[in-house]
């Protein structure tokens, strides 16, 4: 059995590295086509154009590996089955599962080493990558905010402003609603607009509504300038939501979730992401486990058809979870299920196919 094994696990070496170097050549060759006449219009030098691609290698091999492994074990069964060495293998008595049991191993070891290759050297490259390609470009980024609604720590205080502008730090056409701490409602401001002076907001041109504590009535008063240390919310809190979570280490991209919720402001998308990073890393194996399940089904056009049995499956896959993830965005399903669904589904029906294949 161990020659076996290491006989499969020969072959499908040598196409999987064929085929990551091709797909990872692919991936680089349209990054760099897609943004060729923006280089070309800027004049931008050959060594800051491959900079770039260096800095997008590890991120190229990250989405590389899945398919790869699908050819590559696709690939390597059929031409086993080709050659009749894969109906040698099952009349000597060994099932296919144990045939495939090194590459289903492969493909957990891969997609557990490809998630710490994301956390450690993928995200900071392809970070460095998008802000280098933003430099070359002389692409800027306005962190500027519309219609910014945003809680405080404590979520006793609740800023709503039409216009929050990041250069100045200044907010046009504030309302600010100030609760007590069981919730009940204790004071409103309105004002024309806010500047931050470096410890809390100071508004401008407003009105205060404030209930009085004895009998409960509100009262109103104009305001020209009011300066309440209270009003401490930091400007940042205000920005335009600019972060992506594939370019977050999994501890900031929690961190990140946590502070749009105390914050009020949409993380739904957010958290979905998070879980998703997770879901991502198993692809590896989803993959091999499919084309384990669909090796050796086929009697005609083995190779070919192996390897589209196996693409049809793996696309659908891709699209599940795309779909999934969408659905999860938009608040229809569990943010946790629009991550996981399309992987639990195809696991379930790798599993099957394995387990129903001819022995």
């Amino acid at each position: 059995m161990k020659t076996l094994h290491f006989m499969l696990l020969r072959i499908f070496g040598m196409f999987f590295l064929i085929a990551l170097l091709f797909f990872v050549l692919v991936l680089q060759l349209l990054d760099v086509f897609a943004n060729l006449w923006r280089y070309l219009a800027l004049d931008t030098p050959l060594s800051a154009v491959l900079h770039i691609a260096w800095l997008y290698l590890p991120k190229c091999i990250s989405y590389s590996v899945a398919p790869a492994l699908l050819f590559a074990a696709s690939y390597c069964l059929g031409i086993l089955y080709r050659n009749n060495e894969l109906i040698a293998i099952l009349g000597s008595g060994l099932s296919l599962y144990r045939l495939v049991l090194p590459l289903l191993l492969l493909g957990l070891v891969l997609s557990a080493g490809g998630f710490c290759f994301e956390e450690t050297v993928v995200i900071d490259t392809f970070q460095a990558k998008n802000e280098l390609y933003r430099a070359t470009i002389k692409q800027e980024v306005s962190l500027s905010n519309t219609n910014v609604t945003v809680m405080s720590e404590d979520s006793r205080t609740i800023y709503q402003a039409e216009y929050y502008n990041d250069k100045k730090r200044s907010l046009t056409q504030v309302l600010i609603l100030i609760r007590d701490a069981d919730g009940s409602f204790r004071s409103r401001l309105d004002a024309d607009w806010a500047d931050w002076n470096g410890s809390n907001w100071v508004l401008h041109n407003g009105r205060r509504y404030l209930r009085s504590a004895q009998d409960g009535q509100i009262g109103e008063e104009r305001i020209a300038i009011l300066d309440d240390k209270q009003l401490s919310e930091p400007p940042a809190t205000f920005q335009k939501t600019t972060r992506r979570i594939e370019e977050l280490q999994a501890a900031r991209a929690r961190d990140w979730v946590t502070r749009l919720r105390r914050a009020g402001l949409p993380y739904r998308e957010a958290l979905t992401e998070y879980y998703n990073k997770f879901f991502f890393a198993l692809n590896p194996l989803i993959v091999v486990l499919i084309a384990s399940g669909v090796g050796g089904r086929f009697r005609k056009n083995i190779l070919l058809m192996n390897l589209l049995a196996s693409l049809l499956l793996t696309v659908v896959y891709y699209v599940g979870q795309m779909i999934s993830l969408i659905l999860a965005k938009n608040g229809m399903i569990p943010p946790l299920a629009g991550a996981g669904f399309a992987f639990v589904v195809f696991l379930s029906l790798g599993l099957a196919l394995l387990r129903a294949a001819r022995t």
